[in-house]
């Protein structure tokens, strides 16, 4: 079981504390969006949202709802900071990333607010470590406003077919692309590679697809460079959704389910790459 962390001095109280009984939880989910070394937090009274960006062209987010928290507590409306991301896992994982059968890594997250550090308290085995990870000034972010409003295409699939796209396209090619159609192929990736051009075709009735809603046909491309950090959120997925919006604009939506079953989310943003051509196809 979590322990408590010590109570804050001078009768402050932690903007931000939560407990988890099992620290892996948390660390496999960061590692789906570490892509780069620093990350902003988003904590609110629902969960945590933490966000990398890389170039303005591609935003990973990994949700972690309040209740896959043992306690969750935030005490403003939100809670904003900037962290090392490759530190704060290698502080999470300070015990080893796989641990013996039977034993957990519990632990106390607690942050009292801006100019503060995140503490972190750690206990596997009757060994206690304590972590302190400065924070920073968070930056402005991507909005992508991708609602659900402006989404012109949508499928789910299977994540498992997703993963064998992936093994089986040339990923000696710049980019992507991403054909969504009412009409066959219906949904089509390509790569033009050093072997040439491969097409991987999905019919809207295979075992893979869970839902087809597409309703115009789009092809857009996407550099292959920003997609391939969302093949870790692929790895650890049960399930994708795949969405664009009028622009082209791409979103992967990875649903992962821990060992209690518990599920989170882990959203990938993308920018298209160039405008496809009638003429080109």
């Amino acid at each position: 079981m979590p322990f408590s962390a010590p109570p804050p001095a001078s009768g402050e109280r932690y903007a931000l504390s939560a407990s988890l009984d099992n620290a892996r939880h948390l660390s496999s989910l960061l590692r789906a969006v570490h892509f780069q070394d620093h990350a902003t937090c988003f904590a609110t009274a629902s969960g945590l949202r933490v966000t990398v960006e890389d170039a303005k062209c591609i935003q990973a987010n990994a949700f972690i709802q309040a209740q896959i928290f043992q306690e969750f507590s935030v005490q403003e409306e939100s809670v904003t900071f900037r962290i090392n991301l490759s530190v704060l896992l290698d502080c999470l994982t300070i015990f080893g990333t796989s641990s013996l059968p039977g034993t957990s890594t519990a632990l106390r997250m607690c942050y009292r607010g801006y100019g503060y550090p995140l503490m972190l308290f750690l206990e596997e085995g009757g060994v206690v470590t304590v972590c302190k990870i400065n924070t920073q000034e968070p930056e402005e972010l991507l909005d992508f406003d991708f609602c659900s409003t402006k989404v012109v295409n949508k499928i789910i699939l299977q994540s498992e077919g997703l993963r064998e796209a992936f093994a089986e396209l040339d990923m000696t090619s710049e980019v992507l692309q991403i054909t969504m159609s009412p009409d066959k192929p219906y949904f089509r990736l390509s790569t033009f590679g050093n072997a040439g051009s491969a097409h991987l075709d999905y019919p809207r009735d295979s075992d893979l697809m869970e839902a087809f809603h597409c309703n115009q046909t789009q092809t857009n491309r996407y550099k292959i460079s920003l997609l391939k950090p969302s093949t870790k959120a692929l790895a650890l997925s049960c399930k994708v959704s795949i969405r664009t919006d009028a622009q082209g604009f791409l979103s992967l939506q990875y649903m992962i389910r821990n060992e209690d079953g518990q599920i989170c989310f882990v959203e990938y943003y993308c920018c298209p790459d160039e405008n496809i051509t009638e003429a080109e196809l």
